[in-house]
């Protein structure tokens, strides 16, 4: 038995560090392309149907660890995040420049995850456990991509005037 434990933990920790490093390679190459409104909504969006996975029962959690855990995301990793992504206007588009507190932030994420995966399976099971650190990856891209969208209406906003030309 024990060295099934150590095999799922081994898989656990594998996958982190793909899904994380998936996340980093994806990211930048985003930043060379221009962006819109619907980039900025549709991770959010498409990541909200992840919670389906509390439909399971397995999968279920106290609500208590839910708000804590996107608390945990929304305050402590959100927050560098928004403060470091800014926008630039290069002629009609508008590109995300991220700065490289991004992958910091990222990988501080698997980290924390790695090294509190114990801590948090001695009160609830591995799968429970990846339904809290969805959570919490969650609670970091609302707010985060919220902040963004209403950068980019500001932006939009202030978009200059096309006039004709002759």
């Amino acid at each position: 038995m024990p060295h099934v434990m150590m095999s799922s933990h081994l898989i656990s920790v594998l996958l982190s560090l793909c899904g994380g490093a998936a996340v980093i390679f994806l990211r930048l190459r985003a930043q060379n392309k221009p962006t819109n409104a619907k980039k900025i909504i549709m991770p959010p969006l498409g990541m909200a149907t992840g919670f389906l996975m509390f439909v399971v029962p397995e999968l279920r959690i106290p609500w208590q660890y839910g708000v804590i855990a996107f608390l945990a995301g929304a305050v402590l990793f959100a927050y560098p995040l928004i403060r470091t992504s800014k926008f630039q206007r290069e002629g009609e588009l508008i590109y995300l420049k991220r700065s490289n507190m991004f992958i910091v932030v990222i990988v501080t994420l698997l980290i924390v995850r790695l090294l509190l995966h114990d801590v948090v399976e001695q009160y609830v099971t591995i799968p429970q456990s990846a339904g809290i650190f969805f959570i919490l990856a969650f609670g970091m891209l609302l707010p985060w991509r919220a902040a963004m969208y209403r950068e980019y209406k500001k932006l939009m906003a202030n978009q200059p005037e096309q006039g004709l030309q002759s």
